[in-house]
């Protein structure tokens, strides 16, 4: 079978291989992406927030209070839900996890993300003004609204720790965040509103609409397995539908799948998976939400979506490949339903979605330690739909050499030994 060949092939068809492919593009390579659906966004960046998050400097992090581990361990706290069967398996990145999760750390952290968190929201308006797709970038930010006294102390102190980066938010008493979103209930008292952001009522709409700006510029998207790839005369091949298809540089954006593939060719990481569920729901009556608005005591988050009001929840600890649950959502719902005008479910069931995350809350951005041509864009938890662009704008520009915007030392796999 005769091969066909390009200058870089980018696995995976997300928001941040799309987004690595375009910016490969714009520095004069010719370039292919292969994903095994053969279609932008079919998975993890379908079921996101929709939030470009351009004031989530700081990390989250594993609880480090013995009362908070207690209460998550005995799924007591409804911002995450463990499923014990996985544990054995989980345990190690997870301890890794929670030993990264310190004070020092964390400052560390936000330090070297501030400069890809901060500029992206500029990189999502100049792809989506490309691209024609402006119209689904909305201005307006987002909320966090509490419950209690409880509640606000801790938003208060989540906004002072982020002043310090030049973060925007304003509190809100009760008065002021129905002026914003008159249909919030009562049991919100107040929130914090992140004015910033922009957000989107289609992260899969944004996503093909960059992928349809690739290929009408001249790139490939085609469909094939990432297993597939091997050493070949010009450096690396994948098999896809179409074909053998060669390059000197592929580029590995697979998400929570990443992993898979380097470990097969021999990179530990200490890489684990967040999981998590999406519900969409008619709205009641003619009511609804401008913008998205978060249950911060509660860990989940309700978005206006072309599909209907979106419920994202928080992270639900398993297996990549267990079965869904439905306990997660349905522990949610009953709170959801008392903050907000949800009225039926409108999905026949719950669709389930996969973070790709690593210790430090660092995405891996750089080359595969001693694979000549191979190159990492992952890793980015819960910031896929938002550092998408910013990474890979940072990776086309080591791959081709130009100056890094950003030192990339930090994002380096060689970081985990």
């Amino acid at each position: 079978m005769s091969s066909r060949s390009v200058d870089a092939i980018v696995l995976g068809a997300g928001m941040v291989g799309v987004s690595a492919a375009l910016a490969l593009q714009a520095r004069g390579r010719s370039v292919a992406i292969v994903d095994r659906q053969g279609e932008a966004a079919d998975e993890t960046s379908f079921g996101n927030a929709g939030i470009i998050q351009s004031e989530a400097v700081v990390p989250y992090l594993f609880p480090r209070a013995p009362g908070a581990i207690a209460r998550a361990a005995l799924n007591q706290d409804p911002r995450a839900h463990i499923r014990y069967g996985a544990m054995p398996a989980s345990a190690r990145p997870l301890w890794r996890y929670f030993l990264a999760s310190t004070e020092a750390n964390k400052a560390a952290t936000a330090k070297v993300m501030a400069p890809l968190v901060f500029g992206a929201a500029e990189e999502h308006l100049k792809l989506a003004a490309a691209a024609g797709a402006s119209e689904l970038l909305r201005p307006g930010g987002w909320i966090k609204v509490w419950r209690s006294a409880r509640g606000e102390e801790a938003s208060h102190k989540e906004v002072e720790e982020l002043r310090p980066y030049g973060v925007v938010a304003h509190f809100l008493d009760r008065a002021a965040l129905v002026a914003l979103e008159p249909n919030v209930g009562e049991a919100a008292l107040g929130g914090a509103h992140f004015p910033d952001p922009l957000s989107t009522p289609d992260p899969q709409g944004l996503a093909r609409a960059y992928a349809a700006h690739f290929v009408k510029l001249g790139g490939r998207l085609e469909k094939g397995d990432a297993k597939t790839l091997e050493p070949s005369a010009a450096g690396w091949m994948v098999t896809t539908e179409r074909g053998r298809l060669a390059a000197r540089d592929v580029v590995i954006a697979l998400g929570p799948w990443s992993n898979d593939l380097v470990r097969a060719r021999g990179l530990s990481l200490p890489f684990f998976v967040k999981r998590g569920y999406h519900m969409h729901y008619e709205p009641r009556g003619n009511q609804g939400l401008i913008r998205p608005v978060l249950d911060l005591e509660k860990g989940y988050l309700v978005t206006p979506m072309k599909l209907g009001l979106r419920l994202t929840t928080g992270a639900e600890f398993a297996r990549p490949d267990d079965a869904p649950s439905p306990a997660h959502l349905a522990r949610l719902e009953p709170f959801a339903r008392e903050m907000f005008p949800i009225g039926p479910r409108k999905d026949a069931a719950p669709w389930l979605g996969r973070r790709p995350c690593l210790p430090d809350m660092r995405p891996i951005i750089g080359r595969f330690p001693r694979k000549p041509g191979l190159w990492l864009d992952f890793g980015h938890q819960h910031l896929g739909l938002t550092l998408g662009p910013i990474t890979g704008r940072l990776l086309a520009e080591m791959m081709t050499g130009e100056t890094p915007f950003v030192d990339p030392a930090p994002f380096r796999a060689e970081r985990f030994g």
